[in-house]
């Protein structure tokens, strides 16, 4: 075998596990250690059956994701390609048994598929997730799934990506046995049970592949399906047509135009741009001048001051981790409210069958509610998520540096306000961060974490790991106005605003970042959130204005006549009791009239303006964060973008999408943007340098890294 595979026998078992923590990837060496393996079983007379275990926390959790690079980049010209090895395993004479605990996603899945059983902990999941990096899978997935699950729950899991647990493996024909205590003596006994069995070769079972008739319209629903889920993305539609070519061809055939599908998404841009994703959620998590030693404030107990949307968020996400929260407000009234809403929270995924209603009633046990500040003395971390004003914050801090014990944390959800004036109200400035928490806070996986210019190195260790701990991706930023996602989506919102006042409809604007795969256009976006909070910041930073400078002349004035958006049901659109959008005649007169008093011309604008302006503008003010140091990397702007504003996961982010646009075209187009537009559209120097180089900002990152290491 190798360093990666071990093989011992039991008897007449013999026995392969696989030992590539943390997760058994399929990395090099895997499955040709498992090939060795396999020859051994099927030459030792004595042995009568095969088992494949995971060493470790896990099975095989899926291929070595570093693999795709090295192909699409050329480094790697033969490929990944497992399908000779799970032929020949299916092929064994002799019983071979996968046994899986943790997860078998997957390569991890089909690896499993080729065995003649598979048996499984109750705890385990299945999947083929590989349409979440923009791929299919590309080793008889789709052709064996099908085979064991019957067509309809193949097509969904591949095309969807989501796993399913044991039970409903077992259901499904994927499992063939739940073990109940030790996996592998559960496994040794099944296998010893199967010696004398006729072996039946998962390819070869076609019971469940059905015919044209029925298949149609499972098809045709998961095609629409997946048009509405993951709108714009090719793999879900490849690996429908992957599953549909299982039961049209015979299973070569069929295992030959998964391979032709499977190459298509991996060398597309989209695979390309969704790898870049997955590596850089765990990037973000490096910090270079944290060092991994850094020591950690336990955080046993946390308070949070405000239980309104963002407080009451804040609060579930410690709470759904068995962290006791305090939960202050100034008045009962406001206090029944917010926990009103957090039980309908929980009641309503109670409904859904997410957990059981012992843990709501567990979670609903660790909030304790008071309106005043006895027992925050006890606190390891305070979230104060009180209204965004800097003197309410200030005051709020203050307070609390008379209240909190030594050490504790004092973190500010805030999401423009400057983190070192909040933090000058105390006497301990190397205890204040600041926690941005995207609304709403219990669903949203981004959280910015604001380093001021005090905040000491445990802290920033402790917020970070504490992100990870609630289930959060937190993403380290320096301290400025908007920091990097509210900095950059106020330079979006305003070109978007300014398309409106030169001609384009609302509905025009929208339509265009919505067919470019953004969750929703950014009026939309407005409405959604409240005309009236960025309103309110903006009179707020009114002082920090440019004299001449232009400003948007639309948003305020909505606000301003008490149209707030979906809550108060007219903001850009008129809002029906289903809160279904419609164009506004008001509205479209409110434009006119405006953009005539200010002598505006208004005037035809296409769709590529309406994308060009909007998105170059968030590239433009990226690459002048990430001069700035405000972003470590291009990758972290990234991030926060596909985790907090609903940029399109299969563009990468606004940062690598301009870099396969092209960053000298994108800054040829800012220039000319600026030529026409004036002052706001001044080009970032990081851009122009970038472009003049022909590199790209993934280049750009990989010299900080260079530099860092010195």
């Amino acid at each position: 075998m190798n360093e990666l595979i071990s093989y011992t026998k039991d008897g007449e078992l013999g026995i392969i596990t696989v030992n590539n923590p943390p997760v058994n990837a399929l990395s090099p060496g895997v499955p040709e250690g498992i090939g060795l393996a396999l020859e051994e079983i099927t030459k030792d007379d004595e042995v009568k059956a095969g088992i494949l275990i995971g060493g470790g926390r896990t099975f095989i959790a899926g291929a070595d994701i570093k693999e795709f690079g090295k192909v699409t980049s050329g480094q790697k010209r033969d490929g990944i390609n497992f399908l000779d090895l799970l032929v020949a395993i299916e092929d064994c004479p002799k019983p071979m048994i996968a046994a899986i605990h943790g997860t078998a996603f997957g390569g991890g899945l089909e690896v499993a598929m080729a065995f003649h059983y598979r048996v499984a902990v109750a705890s385990a999941q299945v999947g083929q997730p590989e349409c979440k990096l923009g791929i299919i899978p590309g080793a008889a997935g789709t052709q064996r799934l099908p085979r064991l699950a019957g067509v309809a729950l193949a097509t969904q899991m591949c095309a969807d990506g989501n796993p399913i647990n044991a039970k409903a493996a077992l259901e499904a024909g994927i499992v063939d046995q739940i073990v109940e205590g030790d996996l592998l003596e559960g496994a040794k006994a099944f296998a010893r049970s199967m010696i004398d069995n006729p072996i039946v070769k998962t390819r070869d079972k076609n019971d469940k592949l059905g015919d044209e008739a029925t298949n149609a319209p499972i098809f045709a629903a998961a095609r629409a399906a997946a048009k509405k889920a993951a709108r714009g993305m090719m793999a879900p539609q490849a690996a429908i047509d992957a599953v549909e070519a299982a039961t049209k061809l015979e299973f070569f055939a069929g295992c030959a135009r998964e391979r032709e599908l499977f190459q298509e998404c991996l060398f597309s841009d989209q695979s390309k741009a969704m790898i870049h994703a997955f590596f850089g959620e765990r990037e973000v998590a490096k910090i270079p001048d944290i060092p991994k030693d850094t020591p950690l404030i336990p955080i046993a107990k946390a308070a949070v001051i405000g239980a309104g949307t963002m407080g009451g968020g804040i609060t579930m996400n410690f709470v759904n981790v068995g962290i006791p929260v305090l939960l202050k407000e100034t008045t009962q009234e406001a206090l029944d409210r917010g926990l009103a809403t957090i039980a309908k929270n929980y009641s309503n995924s109670v409904k859904k069958g997410r957990f059981s209603q012992e843990v709501m009633d567990k979670r609903m046990a660790l909030i304790t509610p008071t309106l005043g500040y006895d027992g925050f003395e006890e606190a390891d971390i305070v979230v104060e998520a009180v209204f965004e004003n800097m003197a309410l914050k200030k005051e709020t801090f203050a307070a609390l540096d008379q209240i909190c014990k030594p050490g504790a944390i004092l973190a500010s959800n805030t999401s423009t306000l400057d983190i070192d004036e909040i933090a000058s109200a105390t006497s301990r400035p190397e205890s204040v961060v600041g926690t941005h928490f995207f609304s709403p806070a219990n669903v949203m996986r981004l959280l910015e974490i604001v380093r001021g210019q005090a905040t000491s190195k445990s802290v920033l260790a402790t917020a970070m790991d504490l992100a990870k701990k609630i289930k959060k991706v937190g993403v380290l930023v320096g301290n400025c106005y908007g920091f990097v996602g509210n900095r950059m989506i106020h330079q979006y919102g305003r070109e978007a605003q300014f398309l409106v006042e030169e001609g384009a409809q609302p509905q025009d604007v929208d339509g265009a970042l919505y067919e470019f795969g953004l969750a929703m256009g950014p009026l939309a976006m407005g409405d959604l959130a409240g005309l009236d909070v960025g309103w309110r910041i903006r009179k707020e930073h009114a002082h920090l204005e440019k004299p001449g400078v232009r400003k948007a002349l639309i948003a305020d004035e909505l606000a301003e006549r008490g149209r707030y958006g979906q809550k108060t049901g007219k903001g850009w659109y008129i809002y029906d009791e289903n809160r279904k959008p419609s164009p506004d005649p008001e509205v479209t007169a409110l434009i006119e009239e405006l953009t005539a008093n200010a002598g505006i011309q208004r005037r035809e604008i296409s769709k590529e303006e309406i994308i060009e302006r909007t998105i170059y503008a968030l590239v433009n003010e990226g690459a002048k964060i990430l001069e700035e140091g405000i972003a470590l990397r291009a990758v972290d702007i990234d991030i926060i973008y596909l985790m907090g504003y609903g940029f399109p996961a299969w563009r990468g982010g606004p940062m690598w999408y301009a870099s396969t646009v092209g960053l000298q075209k994108v800054y040829d187009r800012v220039c000319e943007f600026h030529a026409q537009h004036g002052e706001l559209w001044t080009p970032a120097p990081l851009l122009k340098r970038l472009a003049e180089e022909g590199k790209t900002f993934e280049d750009f990152d990989k010299e900080k890294v260079k530099a860092a290491r010195g």
